[in-house]
């Protein structure tokens, strides 16, 4: 069974062939009381004003349920509390204040301990895969190929001792010592103590998928692999840092947030302190206990609990969906991304071309064309030589099979062909159509044409701007009396339910664009089909890295995927640049998020999650201001009504008694925050819409929602408080 790093999600059935993604099914609750209890440790931890001292918010009121802690002790000696405001305060008053100052720092730690914990579970897991393992060291490495590689003389070395730049050999059934990328040989590899999945992966030399990880098992064949890490500083190293929040540092947008929660917290600081001389002034002076704790209930104290908990969470749900993000910069970005380049192989199709139609020339029987092509493929191993069998046998009912003495000729870079030759000298090819012509001619008794050759140009020409790939099929008998038969129609397959995502993404006002290898027609059929809104055929690395650079030059922020070190250049000029975990060392190195799952698909999700974070930051600091804004109106005229008789007229809950007032406020203020954990770590629910459209709903939502419920929440608390003696 798949399972996340996380072992949290699973995975919609769609997920891979690029259907909705976005729901996926937890496994367990935002916040049960599980994760509470194990976070509670933590969470008194942080009480250290050590550790509060770099949230402003909350480390000002550490500051009021110390000082309000100390009158309340002081109090018994002093002869009780004084009266505030020109009332009596109750007896317990103080005491009861400080209980609930504490409680709100005490709950905002528990927000974040609780988000923290996640990762950390998620880090102890991938600790049992860092095990100490005796690798096989090539004392002289010198690049001569396989044969070399067996012969050279090797050392047994821990894992441990292993350097940057050393050489491995990892045979069947073995641990790989260490992070690295395989100079040499194939083999398939289970990942599934990195990833999570079942399924046994190829790595080999030469190409995209040379990246091995340490702590993977070998299960066929034998690589040597150049080691690409340092000790302590591999890749399941940086994923137990990443997932455990040690390397979390603020992104800018969270500092630019608490610059503005702690300048609000100056503000009212001041304004809090102004209060007593006016109120003195009416030989009516407010007490300690009572200024702490309004200044404690007008601050942002709601989002300065949460923030830290909603960026730790926002990372949390990429790892649920095996992303590792470099840095909680490169989530935000993706919220931000404008521009969405997307390969199309793997990406927007399925990345494997299947057998859609044969086309005869003219005077041929497609059957006769379905027959050939059919020979031509049985050897071919290939998907798109399987369909073309399986095109043959459903179309016309041709069930081939090669002759015992049949020759399979492969397909070749150089030939751009691959077919069969017959034991009786008939020789069967399907390639390129040039290819194809270019060896009727040097071979063929006759040439081909010209009405011939016209012919054929029309019908590739064709299923060219279909946005599929024409390959031509020739035979050629024992006397060299060769026939063009016509051309087998290779269709690019767009993955089901694309087009709906990126009308989704387009509603969000994200571009979204299409790179690909395939000529210009080609690539705009396969554009149109998908319903991207723009595409770059024929692309080099080069291609890519100025089309990035020309989208950030017109103030848009970009990201891409990629898995070779053809991509590194991109994948590093990209805001938000996703490597595939198949890829090579260069590309992950390059890139600031690695896909475990190496789903290029996966890039959509990404920036929905990455959306979801702003907006959950947004919505939770919009429902904390709202809330400062209703706690005003239900504190201020309950406070000094006593002496501004005329305040009464904005005390509209009715409120038992100033102290109560106090009372009730203080409690809200606390336990709101509890009420929104849940909400901080699970995310706002997003939905595709335009900026203003998500604005709009926020403010009704939790603007209006924010004002609301202090007035409902203050006033069921007072009536509580108020049956208390004293109050």
């Amino acid at each position: 069974m798949s399972r996340s790093i996380a072992d949290v999600p699973t995975r919609s059935a769609r997920s891979r062939s690029g259907g909705d993604t976005g729901a996926i099914e937890t496994r367990r609750s935002a916040f049960s009381l599980g994760q509470v209890a194990a976070a509670v440790p933590g969470a008194l931890r942080k009480l250290n004003p050590a550790a509060q001292w770099r949230n402003p918010v909350m480390f000002i009121v550490w500051v009021g349920a110390a000082l309000t802690t100390a009158i309340a002790i002081a109090e018994p000696f002093l002869g009780g509390p004084e009266p505030s405001g020109g009332t009596t305060v109750p007896v317990g008053f103080t005491a009861g204040i400080a209980v609930w100052l504490w409680s709100t720092v005490f709950f905002a730690n528990v927000a974040e301990s609780v988000a923290e914990g996640r990762g950390k579970a998620q880090a102890q897991a991938l600790r049992t895969t860092r095990t100490t393992t005796i690798a096989r060291r090539v004392i002289s490495y010198d690049e001569r190929g396989d044969a070399a590689a067996r012969s050279v003389a090797t050392e047994d070395v821990a894992s441990a001792d292993l350097a940057l730049g050393d050489v491995v050999i990892v045979e069947t059934g073995e641990l790989i010592p260490g992070d690295g990328d395989v100079v040499n040989g194939i083999a398939t590899v289970d990942e599934s103590a990195i990833t999570g999945e079942s399924a046994p992966v190829v790595r080999e030399s030469g190409g995209d998928r040379s990246a091995v990880t340490g702590g993977t098992r070998v299960l066929s064949d034998r690589i040597v692999v150049r080691i690409t890490s340092k000790p302590g500083e591999t890749f399941v190293d940086r994923m137990i840092a990443l997932v455990e929040g040690a390397a979390r540092q603020r992104t800018p947008n969270e500092i630019a947030l608490n610059i503005l929660l702690a300048s609000l917290s100056i503000v009212f600081v001041v304004v809090v302190l102004a209060l007593n001389p006016i109120a003195s002034y009416s030989a009516s002076p407010v007490s300690i206990p009572v200024l702490v704790a309004l200044l404690v209930c007008l601050i942002p104290t709601t989002i300065g609990a949460l923030l830290s908990a909603i960026g730790i969470a926002g990372m949390d749900r990429l790892v649920q969906r095996n992303v590792l993000a470099m840095s909680g910069r490169a989530v935000e970005a993706a919220g931000d991304v404008t521009t969405l380049l997307l390969d199309k192989t793997g990406t927007i199709t399925y990345g494997n071309r299947h057998a859609a139609d044969f086309v005869p020339m003219a005077g041929v029987e497609r059957e006769a064309l379905a027959r050939a092509a059919s020979l031509s493929s049985l050897s071919d191993p290939t998907p798109e030589g399987t369909s073309v069998v399986e095109l043959a046998a459903a179309l016309q009912g041709i069930v081939a099979d090669l002759p015992r003495d049949a020759v399979a000729v492969p397909f070749t870079a150089q030939t751009r062909m691959s077919g069969v030759d017959l034991p009786d000298g008939t020789r069967v090819r399907k390639g390129a159509a040039g290819s194809v012509l270019a060896w009727l001619d040097v071979d063929a008794a006759a040439p081909v044409s010209a009405e011939t050759r016209a012919e054929l140009r029309r019908e590739a020409d064709a299923i060219a701007q279909a946005g599929g790939t024409p390959l031509a099929v020739a035979i050629m008998g024992p006397q060299s009396d060769g026939v063009l038969l016509g051309v087998i129609h290779l269709k690019d397959v767009v993955k089901d339910g694309l087009r709906e995502r990126f009308d989704e993404l387009r509603s969000m006002g994200i571009r979204t664009v299409m790179i690909t290898g395939d000529n210009p027609l080609t690539a705009a059929a396969i554009a149109k089909e998908a319903g991207v809104d723009d595409f770059l055929a024929e692309a080099t690395p080069e291609d890519k890295l100025a089309l990035i650079r020309k989208e950030q030059g017109g103030g848009r922020l970009v990201a891409m995927t990629g898995d070779g070190t053809n991509d590194a250049p991109a994948l590093a000029q990209a805001d938000v640049g996703v490597a595939m975990n198949t890829g090579t060392s260069a590309a992950k190195e390059a890139g600031n998020m690695v896909d475990l799952d190496s789903d290029p698909t996966k890039l959509i999700d990404i920036v929905r999650i990455g959306k979801q974070l702003l907006i959950t930051r947004g919505a939770l600091t919009t429902f904390s201001l709202a809330n400062d804004i209703a706690k005003y109106f239900a504190i201020i005229p309950a406070m000094f009504m006593g002496v501004f008789p005329g305040l009464a007229t904005l005390n509209v809950m009715q409120l038992s008694s100033p102290a109560s007032a106090v009372t009730s406020a203080i409690v809200f203020n606390a336990l709101v925050i509890v009420v929104l954990i849940p909400l901080a770590l699970r995310g706002v629910r997003y939905r595709a819409a335009s900026a203003a459209s998500i604005l709009s709903r926020n403010l009704v939502v939790y603007g209006l929602g924010g004002v609301v419920a202090p007035f409902v929440g203050i006033k069921l608390i007072d009536l509580v408080v108020s049956l208390l003696p004293g109050f």
